[in-house]
C-alpha cells in the first residue's frame, strides 16, 4: 500500500502478514502520456487485419499458459491463494478464455447488412460495422488477479484496442508479471500497465480514456462512475454482492452440502460470487446445517482457506460476527482470527437477524450465515431482500423446478446446482443488478461494450431525386398513406397498394 500519490507499494504476504518488499508506482504525472502512447498503439493495431491480431492473441495466451507456474507462485505469495485453487480458477481459465474468443471472434465481428425494401431504397445499401472503442480502461481488484483483468483483455485486443491496465495496490507483482509476459508478445503500449492505488485510477480516467471497466467495492465504483460521467466516459461496473442459495427439501443433501461449503469459502470467501447466505428449506435446515459444520470444520487453514487480503479485512470479517453474536446468532464453529497471517477459519451461524452487517452487507470472508424458509415464495424473497442481484444458486432434485425458481430471483447469474463457476468462461455474460452495478464482461454482450457500431451507408442509385426529398406534393402524401396502409396490422391491402402505387406513379410524374 502506497501512502502518497507516487510512493513505492509496500508489497506484504498475506500468509504471514510480513513486509516482502516495495514495488515502483506509476507517476501520476506520466498517466498522461503513457494513455497518449496507448492511443497511439491502438491505432496502429486497429488498422491490422482481424487474422494478423487474433495470430497475435494466440501467441499471447501460449506464452501466458507457459509461465503457469510463475503465476501460480506469484498468486500465493502476493494473494495467499492455495495453489489448488490458483491452478483452477487462475491458470486452466486462461486456455479456455482464449480458446473461445479466438473461435468466436470472426463471427462476431462481422459487419450485418440490412434487408432493405428495393421500392423504397433503391440501389442502397447499408450495414452495421464494429470498430474499436479505442483505449479501454482496466481498474481491477486482487482477489482474481490474472483471470479478471483477461476476461477483458482478451476481446478487447481482438476487437481492435489498446488498454490501459490498473492492477490492484494489493495485486502489484501479478500485474508485474502480466506486463512482462505482454512485453513479449504485444506490440509497445498496446497494453499499458498502470501501477498504484486510487491516484493512478484517477489519473487513468481523467487522461481521456474511451471507457473504464471496473472490478470492485461499491464505494469505489461510486466514485468512478461519478468522475467518468463527468468526463461523458461510459463505464461497466462489476461491484460487491450477498449472493443466497436456496437448498430445496428434495436437493440431493451430500452434493448441495459440498457445493455451498465451497461457495461460501473458495478463496476466502474473496469473491463477489461467494454464497453469503444459505437459505434451507425447514425441513432439511437441521441436516443441512449439521452436515455443514461438520465439513467446514474440516477445512484446512492454507491449504483449503486461504488468508484475508489484509489486516482491515480480517478486522471487518470479524466484526461482523461478533455484531451477529452479540444480536442474538449462534455461532457454530470459527468466528476467532488465527494468530500469524490474515488467516480467518470458516465459520458458520444460525439465527443472524436480518437487519444486521452480516446478513445485509457485503462481507467478502469465510463467513456462512444459514436461515430457514417455508415455501419457494418465501425463499424467492428473502434472496431479493438485498441492496445487491449478483447471483444465484438453486439446489434441487427437480433440475426444471430449481431452473424456474432461479429464474425468479433479480440477479444477473443463475445457477441450477452448482455455483460460482462460470465467471472466467468468455462465452458466458458476468453483471448483476442493483448495487451489484451494471454492464457486461464475458460473452458477446461484453464485447458489444468493447465496439463502438458505425453505420455505412452507400447509395448506388443515381436519379435526380428521392422519392422524399422536396417538393413535398399531394402524391408523396397518397404515397406515404398508401405504404402506412400496407403496412399496418389489418390494413386494407388493395387500398393501401392502389394509393401507394398511384402516389408513386404521380410523385415520378413531378
Amino acid at each position: 500500500m502506497a501512502s502518497g500519490d507516487d510512493d513505492a507499494l509496500v508489497l506484504v504476504d498475506p500468509r504471514t502478514g510480513g513486509v516482502v518488499g516495495d514495488l515502483a508506482c506509476t507517476p501520476v504525472a506520466a498517466v498522461v502520456s503513457q494513455v497518449a502512447a496507448a492511443r497511439v498503439a491502438g491505432a496502429l493495431w486497429a488498422a491490422r487485419p482481424l487474422l494478423d491480431r487474433m495470430a497475435v492473441v494466440r501467441a499471447l495466451g501460449t506464452a501466458l499458459l507457459a509461465r503457469g507456474s510463475d503465476l501460480v507462485a506469484v498468486l500465493g505469495a502476493e494473494i495467499g491463494k492455495p495453489s489448488g485453487e490458483a491452478w483452477t480458477s487462475e491458470v486452466v481459465t486462461l486456455g479456455e478464455l482464449f480458446d473461445h474468443w479466438l473461435a468466436v471472434i470472426e463471427d462476431e465481428l462481422e459487419p450485418r447488412s440490412l434487408d432493405l425494401n428495393p421500392v423504397n431504397y433503391p440501389g442502397k445499401r447499408v450495414e452495421v460495422v464494429p470498430e474499436p472503442l479505442g483505449v479501454v480502461a482496466l481498474i481491477m481488484p486482487w482477489n482474481y488477479p490474472i483471470h479478471l483483468p483477461m476476461r477483458t483483455i482478451v476481446p478487447a485486443l481482438l476487437a481492435g484496442n489498446a488498454v490501459v491496465f490498473k492492477p490492484s495496490e494489493h495485486a502489484a507483482r501479478c500485474g508485474a508479471l502480466l506486463a512482462e509476459v505482454f512485453a513479449t508478445v504485444l506490440p509497445p503500449n498496446l497494453v499499458v500497465t498502470v501501477q498504484g492505488g486510487p491516484p493512478q485510477g484517477a489519473a487513468v480516467i481523467a487522461a481521456g480514456v474511451d471507457k473504464v471497466i471496473f472490478t470492485g467495492s461499491v464505494a469505489g465504483g461510486r466514485a468512478v462512475a461519478r468522475q467518468a460521467a463527468e468526463l461523458l466516459i461510459p463505464t461497466a461496473l462489476e461491484l460487491g454482492s450477498k449472493d443466497a442459495a436456496i437448498v430445496l427439501h428434495d436437493a440431493k443433501l451430500g452434493r448441495a452440502v459440498e457445493g455451498v461449503l465451497w461457495g461460501a469459502f473458495h478463496n476466502a470467501g474473496q469473491d463477489c460470487a461467494s454464497v453469503e447466505r444459505a437459505l434451507v428449506d425447514r425441513r432439511i435446515v437441521g441436516q443441512f446445517t449439521d452436515a455443514l459444520v461438520a465439513r467446514a470444520k474440516e477445512l484446512r487453514l492454507g491449504d483449503d482457506i486461504g488468508p484475508l487480503i489484509d489486516a482491515r479485512a480480517v478486522a471487518k470479517v470479524h466484526a461482523q460476527v461478533l455484531d451477529a453474536v452479540a444480536r442474538g446468532a449462534t455461532l457454530l464453529c470459527g468466528g476467532q482470527p488465527v494468530e500469524g497471517g490474515f488467516f480467518y477459519p470458516a465459520t458458520v451461524l444460525t439465527g443472524v437477524p436480518t437487519d444486521c452487517p452480516l446478513w445485509t452487507e457485503e462481507t467478502f470472508g469465510p463467513v456462512l450465515p444459514i436461515a430457514a424458509f417455508d415455501g419457494e415464495d418465501q425463499a424467492v424473497a428473502m434472496a431479493d431482500d438485498s441492496q445487491y442481484g449478483l447471483c444465484v444458486s438453486v439446489w434441487t432434485r427437480d433440475v426444471a423446478r430449481g431452473e424456474a425458481l432461479a429464474r425468479r430471483v433479480r440477479c444477473g447469474v443463475s445457477y441450477v446446482n452448482n455455483c460460482c463457476f462460470s465467471g472466467p468462461m468468455g462465452g458466458a455474460s458476468w453483471g448483476g443488478r442493483k448495487h451489484s452495478g451494471h454492464g457486461v464482461t464475458g460473452s458477446v454482450f461484453g464485447l458489444h461494450g468493447l465496439v463502438q457500431p458505425r453505420t455505412v451507408v452507400v447509395d448506388r442509385f443515381f436519379g435526380q431525386k428521392e422519392l422524399w426529398w422536396y417538393p413535398y406534393t399531394p402524391a408523396l402524401t397518397t404515397m406515404a398513406e398508401g405504404l402506412v396502409e400496407l403496412a399496418r396490422s389489418g390494413g386494407a391491402r388493395f387500398t393501401g397498394l392502389r394509393k401507394m402505387l398511384g402516389g408513386l406513379i404521380g410523385r415520378w410524374k413531378t
